[in-house]
């Protein structure tokens, strides 16, 4: 069903400093560079409070910013109860804080939480935590966060635009 409203998406990982601020990033220039800035909200948190207010991990936004994207806004945050409300989709970058947001949610709110993936043209469902890795690591979160939002995008578009 076609909606005049905003559709909104909360992408969400452990820390909130790599994988979801950085989908939050990308999706949101995907979302721009397709005209539809003013149909869909993106926003990021994380399953945990380690980061609370701390910008996107620097090798992250490093990393972003050589393919052109900017997480310099984004700040972290922990997912809030009424985030299972607000947001239409919650995405989550992987099995683990999958079944931590199905945890946390009320039952009514489960057909929101999703992986991120679903949405890939690629046969993973999880985006790895390069946390602990090196910069090729922030390189293949890009590559499969990039390729989710198209697919993301493409859902949207032929179900809610």
């Amino acid at each position: 069903m076609k909606s005049e409203q905003k559709i909104s998406i909360l992408f969400v990982c452990m820390g909130n400093i790599c994988r979801s601020p950085t989908a939050e990033g990308v999706f949101q220039h995907v979302v721009e560079e397709a005209g539809f800035a003013e149909n869909i909200l993106a926003d990021s948190a994380g399953t945990h409070a380690y980061h609370v207010n701390e910008p996107a991990d620097r090798r992250a936004r490093e990393a972003a910013k050589r393919r052109g994207y900017s997480l310099d806004d984004i700040r972290a945050r922990r997912v809030q109860e009424d985030d299972f409300e607000r947001f239409d989709y919650i995405l989550a970058m992987d099995r683990l804080n999958h079944e931590m947001l199905l945890e946390q949610a009320d039952e009514e709110y489960h057909d929101k939480i999703r992986l991120f993936l679903e949405f890939s043209s690629g046969h993973e469902d999880e985006v790895p935590d390069p946390y602990y890795g090196g910069s090729s690591g922030f390189e293949r979160v890009l590559d499969l966060i990039e390729d989710a939002s198209k697919g993301l995008l493409k859902m949207l578009r032929d179900n809610h635009l």
